[in-house]
């Protein structure tokens, strides 16, 4: 297919007319084109269409087809017959009032093809463009990040029910290649076993049973494996999906006792982000947070939260699910830098701020990171009334430390931590320790108190922000964070945000640089029509809440 240039910028006078004549107050999708104009361009996609071929549908026009079906939750069917029926889609899209639209399976191959060049991006940078030109998104000034859950467009199993279903679908997938062969491996027990889906099936109460099952099913799954690794098999079956899925899936659920295939315990599994979780979804993977706990992914949206303009969302990252929030945030830094909207102050949780992101973000980007920091803390200490590092005075020049004892140090050394970065361990005599009248409220340790200390720079920047944070001022300026749940509660109720359409991390993250733009087509229209922010909903009873 080729691409084939359409000027989006002029609306047919006939449409135009009528859908004025129509909407006289105008509507979301009208009061949008004619504040942000076309928004989209075919140039802007000629490097996801080949130079030669016929002529296809103008991949601008998708786009704003993508992003309106995004805002008005509407699946691809009903997409295509919008564009056919609705006289604000035609007005926004520049079409004639005859125009027939197009086959709604052209959305899904247009989907297809920014997934292939990763230009959904590009889709939501676009709109966030136009808003920028109209005046309504500015560098500068606040901004603020949160993060939620995504569920996986496939069921969650349980692990007996993954590697059973993981076997059934290897078996599955080299049946339709080779069937007559798969004969000769499989015994008849394997078609009782591994015929239905897992769901299907009564497992046994007992977790001995279970796990006897679990080395069965382990069993069976290995002597598929050697058999299609075997010389007298079709070579075509070691390349077959499922059948990597499998071998991956058994060198992380299985290990050999003896020559015995025996179920993994819990504690001998791989982490979290490298452990698969589904084969019918290879990308996702199991998350957790406190008490929650989820298979797929995790979004972070970044808004600007100022009152004099609408509170636009700024940029989109969508990762597997056990990925840390702190490790995110340089990334977020990059690409609004890249954008020219890096602001002035970053709001964000705990689990975005460390003392590292704290001096990185004013390093490299000028940008003051506000969100609480983790206070110090003691190994083996519960109670509140231990000494932690802010007790003790530092000479970093001479590099040294002195206790609230008046002792000095005996050693200083550079190291690593367990996350390998650098640190410096300080230790106390044990001389000076045990005759100490603090010793109490210092520590238990028979060979003297030990310390370990962040770089200068961020052990700084750790002082400071700990004394900060206890302020007023500090809480009213951080307080601002709070409106971005509004903003996750909007996607997640009105745009379906936390459950994933498709399958896999690029569809998955496509679906959200949609959701991003819709949103924020959404929040122009309320600007521009001056509806308020909704206030926070509290219940009658829980308003009755003594205060303290």
């Amino acid at each position: 297919m080729s691409l084939r240039g359409v000027d989006l910028g002029e609306i047919p006078e006939e449409t135009a007319r009528l859908a004025r004549a129509v909407f006289p107050k105008g509507c979301l999708v009208m009061r949008v084109r004619d504040v942000l104009g076309p928004v989209f361009s075919d140039s802007d996609f000629e490097g996801l269409f080949p130079a030669r071929g016929r002529p296809v549908v103008s991949p601008a026009r998708l786009a704003l087809v993508s992003v309106l079906q995004f805002a008005e939750g509407l699946t691809d069917r009903q997409a295509a017959h919008a564009v056919r029926s609705r006289l604000d889609w035609k007005y926004a899209l520049s079409l004639e009032l005859a125009d027939t639209g197009f086959d709604f399976s052209v959305l899904s191959e247009f989907r297809a093809r920014l997934v292939g060049g990763e230009a959904g991006q590009m889709v939501f940078d676009a709109v966030l463009r136009a808003a920028g030109e109209a005046g309504l998104v500015k560098a500068g000034r606040r901004q603020r990040t949160d993060a939620t859950h995504v569920l996986a467009a496939t069921r969650d199993l349980n692990r007996l029910e993954f590697v059973v279903e993981t076997l059934r679908a290897a078996l599955n997938q080299v049946a339709e290649e080779a069937g007559d062969w798969l004969v000769t491996v499989a015994t008849p027990k394997w078609f009782d076993r591994y015929s239905a889906r897992p769901e299907d099936s009564r497992f046994a109460s007992r977790w001995a049973a279970r796990v006897e099952h679990a080395d069965q099913c382990g069993t069976d799954g290995m002597t598929l494996l050697k058999a299609v690794w075997s010389a007298a098999s079709p070579p075509a079956l070691r390349n077959l999906p499922a059948v990597e899925f499998l071998r991956q899936t058994w060198v992380q659920q299985f290990h050999h006792v003896e020559d015995t295939v025996c179920w993994r315990g819990t504690k001998d599994l791989p982490p979290g982000l490298t452990r698969l979780r589904t084969p019918y979804e290879p990308e996702a993977r199991t998350g957790s947070k406190r008490d929650l706990g989820w298979s797929g992914y995790k979004v972070h949206l970044s808004e600007t939260c100022e009152p004099d303009a609408p509170h636009l969302i700024t940029h989109v990252r969508t990762t597997p699910a056990p990925v840390n929030d702190v490790l995110v945030l340089e990334g977020i830094h990059t690409a609004l830098a890249g954008r020219g909207l890096l602001p002035d102050e970053h709001l964000v949780d705990a689990g975005y701020i460390d003392a590292e992101q704290i001096h990185h973000a004013r390093r490299d980007h000028g940008i003051e990171l506000i969100g609480p920091v983790q206070p110090t803390t003691v190994k083996g200490q519960s109670t509140g009334d231990i000494f932690d590092n802010t007790r003790f005075t530092i000479d970093w020049d001479q590099r040294q430390a002195v206790c609230p004892g008046g002792q000095t140090s005996v050693q200083w050394r550079e190291a690593q931590s367990q996350f390998d970065a650098p640190v410096t361990r300080v230790r106390f005599a044990a001389r000076h320790c045990d005759p100490c009248e603090l010793r109490t409220s210092c520590t238990s340790s028979r060979t003297g108190r030990n310390l370990t200390l962040r770089p200068k720079p961020q052990h700084d920047i750790l002082q400071q922000a700990r004394i900060e944070q206890d302020t007023e001022h500090w809480r009213r300026r951080y307080g601002h964070r709070a409106g971005v749940e509004g903003t996750i509660s909007q996607g997640v109720q009105a745009f379906g945000l936390r459950r994933s359409r498709y399958r896999g991390l690029a569809k998955t993250q496509l679906q959200h640089h949609f959701t991003g733009a819709a949103v924020n087509l959404a929040r122009i229209d309320a600007w521009l029509t001056g509806r308020p922010l909704a206030r926070t909903r509290v219940s009658s009873f829980a308003a009755l809440r003594p205060a303290g």
